[in-house]
């Protein structure tokens, strides 16, 4: 929460390799039992990262723990991930942004090689791949789903990742100022990838080790509901990413549709030189129509998509990109903290 003398943006202090401001970010609800623990895990592999976390709403002592764990603590009252994600990536001024859950289930020292691969291969966005250290880190369900959910964006969109929905990953200033966060939920991570296949822009994945929750927390993701909210997120990010693909198919299906109603119309005026059944080839026509209708909107859209795919590539060149530096990370605290 915002203490007397805060500013509406917090800028991270630099984080010891070269100029660099690195920003951890934990969105949370109801962590109590586990963010006290993410926070000095963090703090342990990044000594001299911000660390900062974002209070949605938490009817437990998240905030309280947080803070006290050294954490900077603000509070975003609008409820989902997405509303937290948004409000962390215009608040928070850094070069590189870590963003993580707080729920103590990724592997903080995998941090360092999150941010290595992120600079020295010039990249934008790198994801901590999932592999989970014991069966119930991760529940059958949301393994199949996320497969399933990966492997359609992959089809859609392009492969470039394995596990789409990781919420551990690797920013730099470049993709966080320019990205357009609209989602508002646990779907956030789907509108990561797209974004990033979308524009083209350079991005990996690092493995790194997943727990099981701790004793005393619970997973807020809901398979089914979560999942088919996702789903339809993917659905909406293709029709407006590649509307003339989407209505091209809705027109192919309503053309279809007309030229199987209207095959026994001609073939009856053929034989017989009338149209006995005029409803139905009213209905067949205005089915044709509309299926015109739907690849000239196609069309449109696609103008309309390339219009802002451009503005999103010129907001995100916009940003200067990481500058080269000899020290990539600095070394770990010796001693054994």
């Amino acid at each position: 929460m915002l203490q007397p003398g805060d500013s509406a943006t917090t800028h991270s202090r630099p984080a010891g390799h070269g100029c660099r401001r690195v920003a951890v970010l934990i969105p949370c609800y109801n962590e109590e039992a586990t963010i006290a623990d993410v926070v000095a895990a963090f703090r342990a592999a990044l000594p001299s990262a911000t660390i900062h976390v974002y209070d949605n709403n938490s009817t437990d002592r998240t905030g309280e723990v947080a803070r006290a764990a050294g954490a900077v603590v603000r509070r975003e009252a609008h409820q989902g991930k997405g509303h937290v994600v948004r409000r962390m990536f215009a608040d928070v001024e850094a070069d590189i942004y870590v963003l993580v859950d707080g729920d103590a289930t990724y592997d903080a020292p995998s941090v360092r090689a999150l941010i290595a691969r992120l600079i020295e291969d010039r990249l934008d966005m790198v994801v901590g791949s999932r592999v989970d250290s014991a069966v119930a880190a991760y529940r059958p369900g949301h393994r199949a789903g996320n497969r399933l959910l990966t492997g359609f964006v992959s089809a859609v969109f392009g492969h470039a990742f394995t596990d789409m929905l990781s919420g551990y990953r690797a920013f730099t200033r470049r993709f966080v100022k320019s990205f357009p966060v609209l989602s508002g939920g646990f779907e956030i991570e789907t509108e990561f990838t797209v974004h990033a296949l979308e524009l083209g822009l350079p991005v990996a994945e690092v493995p790194t080790p997943y727990y099981p929750r701790p004793r005393g927390s619970s997973s807020k993701l809901h398979t089914w509901r979560d999942g088919l909210l996702i789903l339809w997120t993917i659905g909406r990010l293709y029709k407006s990413e590649r509307p003339q693909s989407f209505f091209a198919a809705i027109g192919g299906v309503l053309a279809l549709a007309a030229i199987v109603l209207a095959m026994p119309i001609f073939a009856t005026y053929l034989r017989e030189g009338t149209v006995p059944r005029l409803p139905t080839a009213l209905l067949a026509t205005g089915l044709m129509l509309l299926a015109f209708l739907s690849l000239t909107c196609g069309m449109v859209l696609g103008t309309v998509t390339r219009g802002r795919r451009e503005i999103k590539v010129l907001a995100y060149l916009r940003q200067r990109a990481l500058e080269d530096d000899t020290e990539i990370i600095p070394p770990p605290p010796s001693g054994g903290g």
